[in-house]
């Protein structure tokens, strides 16, 4: 698809900036690129969905850390350890300098105030975070760094320049219910991945935005086949964390027990069993001591047990499986340089928009590496985003033209219903047969359902002002599936998180990235599995 930017002066902005460097997302990794943009010298302007330090994943709950001293050995079993269950595809290079970098900046974190806990010995135990403190210390320090924070301020779309440069990015501001226009040398994409509004903690506002808005500038993305993991949650509330189950019995509703359930290694053990009915747990392998562990390190797990009176240690529960999406997929923007530089020019991205392929290969598995990720990429981006913006010069007022598309443009057509195509991509994303167990006829009929609502959204017209962010939000979301689907079609094997029934083995052949972009065409291409290659070749 080609874009065909409209001048900017085809809307109003209710206020007005210019900045260097113009930061989309106020969860970790956006608040790391603000303070690194900020130190290198730029001027900044944050723009959050909802309140910079509590809205997002990270701020709901605690995340572990991937932190590990600077010990050859341990340096070299960390990342040893996560090579197979990421399919081989890891980076060692990116590995280390991202333990490197999350090293220095949990040390900054300690110098900063967090209460990291210390053990017996009075060691500082620095490999997680309390989700609360941490986010209310980098709202402390981002503002302390004199970075302008536009609170409720949602990004609709980006703008760009003649020459195909981002130029900033217009939103709208939910509590003055106005819009916001800065224009800005580089942007950072920082808003997370996206979770199709599964109700999973802290993640009903990570719908894919960033994608969305970077695609309609000719963004690529890769990776995006890795993007199916479910997380174990209480069938009555929305806390994902599973660590937990770990200490689970899974029965079936006679209360017999299902056979190869785990937390680990057994999730798909749950989910099978889910397709025939309820599936139950009871956390009854965790003794005394265990227990009241549980309850002091995270606290809100047990927040839905105590409103509804069961105790999860004696008493049985239903569970069910949560899509997380690309939030605790693998795939995102595709970054071309040390800096996180993204295809387009002055664009970059961190955190869970961006891809963790170079870190993860094709499994995450858990917060610590998203964690190291958000923490590294925000301070790379921030930078690299400054420096660019110190040699781009100065903002060219009246050039920059508005880049986005479906709900945001006059047609013909009829406005599409927000929570009428946000729906129908659940229904094709959520489901285990489609999304957990892959398969190619399986994946092709979704494929061709999904792009007839794309056709359908983006000949749209233009939403209404009290539907657009919603809007924009469901078409992303649309756009986030069918990459996804797409990239699962191209990979012919099962690796990482993506599991195909008609390919069930790991194959050398593949050993390779999937790249795809596209919006109402979507392709892919394969790129090589080699240290510093960003070659393509057509597949």
């Amino acid at each position: 698809m080609t874009v065909r930017a409209e001048r900017l002066s085809a809307i109003a902005g209710s206020v007005e900036y210019d900045a260097d460097v113009l930061v989309l997302g106020g969860g970790p990794a956006g608040t790391w690129a603000a303070i690194s943009a900020a130190e290198h010298g730029a001027r900044i302007v944050l723009a959050d969905k909802g309140f910079c330090g509590t809205s997002g994943a990270t701020a709901a709950a605690g995340t572990g850390v991937w932190y590990i001293d600077p010990d050859p050995a341990l340096r070299e079993a960390a990342m040893a350890g996560r090579e197979k269950m990421g399919g081989y595809l890891q980076d060692r290079r990116w590995m280390a300098r991202t333990l490197d970098c999350t090293f220095a900046q949990s040390n900054r974190l300690a110098e900063w105030g967090y209460p990291y806990p210390v053990d017996d010995d009075g060691k500082s135990q620095r490999n997680s975070l309390q989700g609360p403190e941490y986010m209310r210390l980098m709202r402390k320090r981002t503002k302390a760094a004199g970075v302008i924070i536009l609170d409720h301020s949602p990004a609709l779309e980006l703008l760009v320049d003649e020459g195909g440069a981002v130029a900033g990015a217009t939103g709208v501001r939910r509590q003055k219910d106005d819009h916001w226009v800065v224009r800005a040398k580089a942007v950072v994409i920082a808003t997370g991945g996206c979770a199709f509004l599964s109700k999973t903690l802290g993640s009903n506002v990570l719908t894919g935005d960033g994608y969305l808005m970077a695609a309609e500038a000719g963004a690529e993305f890769t990776s995006m086949e890795f993007s199916n993991p479910y997380a174990i949650s209480a069938a009555f509330g929305s806390v994902t964390k599973t660590l937990f189950y770990g200490w689970a019995t899974f029965t079936y509703e006679d209360g017999s027990v299902v056979r190869g359930a785990a937390s680990k290694g057994g999730r798909s053990a749950i989910a099978r069993a889910l397709t025939q009915g309820p599936v139950y747990a009871r956390l009854d392998k965790a003794d005394a001591d265990v227990q009241r562990s549980m309850r002091v390190s995270q606290p809100n797990f047990f927040l839905p047990f105590d409103r509804t009176g069961i105790d999860p240690f004696n008493q049985r529960f239903p569970v069910t499986l949560r899509l997380e999406g690309t939030v605790r997929g693998t795939g995102g923007l595709r970054i071309v340089d040390e800096t996180c530089a993204t295809t387009v020019p002055g664009l970059y991205a961190a955190g869970d928009a961006a891809t963790r392929e170079l870190v993860c290969g094709g499994f995450t598995g858990g917060g610590s590496h998203n964690a190291a990720w958000a923490m590294s990429s925000g301070t790379w981006a921030g930078q690299g985003a400054a420096d660019y913006a110190r040699l781009a010069g100065s903002v060219s007022r009246g050039q920059a033209a508005r880049a986005g598309t479906v709900a945001l443009r006059e047609r013909a057509g009829r406005p599409f219903v927000p929570a009428h195509l946000a729906r129908a991509v659940q229904d094709e994303v959520f489901p285990f047969e489609l999304n957990y167990f892959r398969e190619a006829s399986r994946l092709g009929d979704s494929l061709e359902r999904l792009d007839a609502l794309w056709a359908e959204a983006s000949g749209a017209d233009a939403a209404t002002e009290a539907d657009v962010l919603r809007a924009r939000e469901a078409a992303a979301m649309l756009a986030t599936a069918r990459w996804m689907y797409r990239s699962g079609l191209a990979r012919k094997e099962s690796r990482g998180m993506h599991r195909r029934d008609d390919f069930p083995n790991q194959d050398e052949r593949f050993r390779r990235y999937i790249t795809t972009g596209g919006l109402d065409e979507v392709w892919t291409a394969s790129r090589a599995h080699t240290d510093s290659s960003y070659a393509e070749a057509a597949e």
